[in-house]
């Protein structure tokens, strides 16, 4: 059995601790927090100080890590990973190539394995990006996210100074992907694919029009894509936005021999995108511990993991119950 820890306990962290419920062969050792553990109020697990995380180096075998992307998992990835095996969900697609140098040279120098940027996107859509675009090689690629909220998302909405707090959608163009599912070639831009709609609670006194631009060109997250940006009371967030679902779809039109159309779709509907996401991260923790136990030290992206790996089964049941 794999004794796990958890680093942070916000939506993401509960998540995670629902899903190792029902996986018996990992065990969880407590959460990590930044905050005082008196007030963190956890489903049972015991809640330690983030600063007391190395005392415990002996007793965990992985560390799920569930900050954001925005600023927490930069530093911590890399941080942590001098110490312990790691798992996270590193999302901000543009600098994964950064993220991954900074955590691979940290676990060879220390020989520990982290695992990065699992979740469903990028995470599970990367494996079915990567799938189809080998099955077939003449053809186009879409992904579509939503209609849902984006946790990375908010977490940037909520760092900008003068927001109380903020959530964010994101919605799909489906009149797009019919006509992509059709056969119809486009030429889309990010822009084309999506809509981001914002509900943000500001700060008292903070400028709304300010906070509003800052939205809207903000790198990486909203700049590419038309965004709405509406202003609410936390009352109006906290009774109309408390859901957290999501979902999205990978789409591979192409052809094959004399131009046969060929379509592969892999779609998700998730009524909690954290804990679904929670239990991705849980299976590649698993992942993370058996090449740990093989001693394949580095950082490792959902691409580079044997499909098995995931599974608490043995090789002979797969191969009965599962090809």
């Amino acid at each position: 059995m794999s004794k796990v820890a958890i680093i942070g306990y916000g939506n993401l962290g509960r998540g995670v601790e629902q899903a190792l419920k029902q996986n018996t062969d990992l065990e969880l050792v407590g959460v990590f927090s930044r905050r005082d553990p008196k007030t963190v109020h956890t489903d049972g697990a015991p809640v330690y100080a983030l600063d007391k995380l190395e005392e415990q180096k002996g007793n965990i075998d992985v560390c799920i890590l569930c900050g954001g992307s925005a600023t927490d998992l930069p530093v911590q990835t890399p941080a942590i990973t001098k110490n312990f095996n790691t798992v996270d969900s590193f999302d901000t697609h543009a600098r994964i190539p950064e993220h991954f140098a900074a955590v691979d040279q940290a676990a060879k120098e220390n020989q520990t394995v982290s695992i990065i940027s699992t979740g469903w996107d990028p995470g599970l859509f990367s494996l079915n990006r990567l799938y189809a675009q080998s099955i077939l090689p003449v053809g186009e690629t879409y992904t579509f996210w939503g209609k849902g909220v984006s946790q990375g998302h908010s977490d940037a909405l909520r760092r900008i100074k003068g927001v109380a707090d903020a959530i964010q959608y994101t919605i799909p163009k489906n009149e797009v992907i019919e006509r992509l599912k059709a056969g119809e070639k486009m030429n889309l831009t990010t822009r084309d694919k999506h809509f981001r709609e914002c509900f943000v609670v500001l700060e008292e006194n903070a400028d709304a029009k300010a906070v509003k631009q800052e939205i809207v060109t903000m790198p990486n997250y909203f700049d590419e894509y038309d965004t709405e940006v509406h202003f609410i009371s936390a009352e109006e967030l906290k009774r109309d936005h408390q859901a957290m679902p999501h979902g999205g779809t990978v789409l591979r039109t192409g052809t094959t021999h004399e131009n046969t159309k060929q379509v592969i779709e892999y779609n998700l509907q998730l009524e909690s995108n954290p804990e679904f996401t929670g239990s991705v991260l849980v299976a590649y923790a698993r992942a993370c511990a058996r090449l740990a136990k093989e001693k394949q030290f580095g950082a490792f992206t959902v691409l580079d993991i044997a499909p098995k790996y995931l599974s608490s089964a043995d090789d002979a049941t797969l191969r009965k119950e599962l090809l």
